[in-house]
């Protein structure tokens, strides 16, 4: 939370220990260029929705609206980095299983419907693993990402996780 009474939120699948294990020593095995911002391994997650600044007062229900959202488990494979505009090193998996979107299309349903920020590019999931890294090579991987869960998390000097909805 900040001084203004607004939290920064978004809803994110985080790994499970060898899932982050796994993503890190991939990021481990780059040629990064000096100047890089590694995104820690503890911070490592697949953004779902970033949105935004909201009130304090508003985060239980926002946290209780969005809790309600179920999905099917399902398991991303990693497999394969890109280099994206302004120096950032994503890391993309094979591809997006029907659950995923499914997630994705239901978690934007519910922010529309509170009337928060809701994205209109298209979903491209993918992991971060560094900033400022252009030039960087990164070899091809492959492991595998379970998502059993899903987070609400606030973004406020660190990721702090205010609810989090297992997958059926």
């Amino acid at each position: 939370m900040n001084g203004a009474g607004t939290t920064r939120l978004f809803t994110a699948l985080w790994p499970a220990p060898a899932a982050r294990d796994a993503a890190a020593r991939w990021q481990a095995t780059a040629d990064w260029p000096t100047g890089t911002a590694l995104v820690a391994p503890e911070r490592l997650h697949v953004t779902l929705h970033f949105i935004g600044p909201v009130p304090n007062e508003r985060l239980p229900a926002i946290a209780d609206a969005l809790s309600r959202v179920r999905c099917d488990a399902f398991s991303l494979r990693f497999g394969r980095a890109a280099a994206w505009g302004r120096g950032l090193v994503v890391g993309l998996p094979e591809a997006t299983p029907p659950a995923l979107a499914a997630l994705h299309a239901a978690q934007a349903e519910v922010l529309h419907g509170l009337g928060l920020h809701v994205e209109h590019r298209p979903f491209r999931p993918h992991l971060t693993l560094a900033r400022d890294a252009a030039g960087a090579t990164l070899p091809d991987a492959a492991f595998d990402w379970p998502a059993p869960a899903w987070r609400l998390v606030a973004s406020q000097n660190g990721y702090r996780a205010l609810a989090m909805v297992p997958l059926a």
